[in-house]
C-alpha cells in the first residue's frame, strides 16, 4: 500500500473491493469505478497528497486537516462533508474519548481521514474484503454511520449496566467508592454527549439535505440511523438523570448519617456539661469546699453527679430530642 494511503480501493459495486497502488490512484477517473481513499493524518506524505493531489477545494482540505472537529454534516454541488465521532475502543484508550473521522464523499469518489485509528472504519474494509461491503458512496456513509451508531450502543448499554450495579451497591449499604463511581460515569457521559448531540443534528441535517448523493432507500437508511442516534442521546440523558438522582440520595444519606453522629455528640456533651461543672468545681485548690473533711464526700458527688445526669436524659426525653 503506498506511504501516503491507509487504503486504496475500487469499490466494485458487488460489495467488494480491488486494491489500487500510488500509480493506480493518480490514474484514477470515475469511470474506473468509486474510489475509496482512506488517510492518516498524521502521515505527512498523505498530508502533501490531500493538499496537492486530491483536487479538492482548499476548504474542504482545510476542513479535513483541521486539527479539532466537531460532528457536522455539509452538503455542496460537488459533494458532501462529513465529520463524525466514533467510542474510542483502542485498546488502552477511554472510550469517552471520541475519535473523529473526515470524510468527503463524491458520486464516484470517498476520501476518508482521521488522526487516530477508528475501528467501524475497519469495520466497513473488513467487509468489503468479504465482499458484503457498500456499493456506493450513500451505502459506504450509512455502513461507517451504522457501525458507528454500534459501538456507541455498546457504551450506552455499558454505562447503563454500570449504572443499575451501582444502584444495587448503593441499597446495600455504606459503599466508600460510591462518590467515586458516580463521578467517573457522569464524567463519561458528559464526554460522549459533548459529541453525540451535535452528531445527531448533523445526521438530521444530511437527512434532510441529502443532495444528489443519497438513493432513496439510503435516505430512508439514514433517517433510520439518525433516529437510532437520537434514541442513544435520550438514552444518555436518562442516564445523566438517573446518576444526578443517585448522587443527591447519597450525599443526602451521608448528611443524614453525619447529622446523627453529630447529634449523638451534642446528646452526651450536653450530658457531660453538668458532671463537668461538678467535677471543676469541687477540684478548686481553695479551702472551705464542701466535703472536703467529710469522709462521705467523694460519695456524695458520685451522687450528684449521677442525679443532674439523670435529670438530663429525663429531661431530653420529655422533650424527646432522644
Amino acid at each position: 500500500m503506498p506511504a501516503e494511503f491507509l487504503h486504496s480501493y475500487i469499490l466494485d459495486g458487488d460489495g467488494g473491493r480491488r486494491v489500487l497502488d500510488a500509480n493506480g490512484v493518480a490514474e484514477w477517473t470515475p469511470e474506473a469505478g468509486l474510489l475509496w481513499v482512506h488517510i492518516d493524518l498524521n502521515n505527512e506524505s498523505a498530508r502533501n497528497w490531500l493538499e496537492e493531489d486530491s483536487g479538492l477545494p482548499a476548504t474542504v482540505v482545510d476542513s479535513l486537516l483541521a486539527a479539532e472537529t466537531r460532528p457536522r454534516a455539509h452538503v455542496g454541488q460537488s459533494g458532501s462533508l462529513v465529520v463524525l465521532r466514533g467510542v474510542n475502543m483502542n485498546p488502552g484508550d477511554d472510550p469517552e474519548d471520541m475519535v473523529a473521522v473526515r470524510v468527503w464523499l463524491e458520486a464516484n469518489r470517498i476520501i476518508s481521514a482521521r488522526r487516530r485509528r477508528l475501528l467501524s472504519v475497519q469495520d466497513v474494509r473488513e467487509e468489503l474484503d468479504e465482499g458484503v461491503g457498500p456499493s456506493t458512496a450513500g451505502g459506504f456513509l450509512i455502513a461507517l454511520i451504522s457501525r458507528l451508531a454500534d459501538r456507541i450502543g455498546d457504551f450506552v448499554n455499558t454505562i447503563e449496566d454500570h449504572i443499575s450495579d451501582a444502584e444495587d451497591r448503593a441499597e446495600t449499604g455504606d459503599d466508600p467508592s460510591m462518590r467515586k463511581t458516580l463521578s467517573g460515569l457522569r464524567r463519561q457521559i458528559a464526554a460522549v454527549r459533548r459529541f453525540l448531540a451535535p452528531q445527531r443534528d448533523a445526521l438530521d441535517r444530511l437527512y434532510r439535505q441529502p443532495g444528489k448523493l443519497l438513493s432513496d432507500t439510503e435516505s430512508n437508511d439514514l433517517r433510520e440511523e439518525a433516529d437510532r442516534m437520537t434514541r442513544y442521546l435520550e438514552d444518555i440523558d436518562l442516564a445523566r438523570e438517573r446518576l444526578v438522582v443517585m448522587q443527591e440520595e447519597f450525599l443526602a444519606v451521608q448528611a443524614q448519617e453525619q447529622n446523627s453522629r453529630m447529634y449523638v455528640l451534642s446528646v452526651v456533651a450536653a450530658v457531660f456539661l453538668p458532671l463537668t461543672f461538678v467535677t471543676g468545681l469541687l477540684g478548686m485548690n481553695v479551702g472551705g469546699l464542701p466535703g472536703l473533711e467529710s469522709p462521705n464526700g467523694f460519695l456524695a458527688s458520685i451522687v450528684v453527679m449521677v442525679v443532674a445526669g439523670a435529670a438530663l436524659l429525663t429531661f431530653f426525653r420529655w422533650k424527646r430530642w432522644l
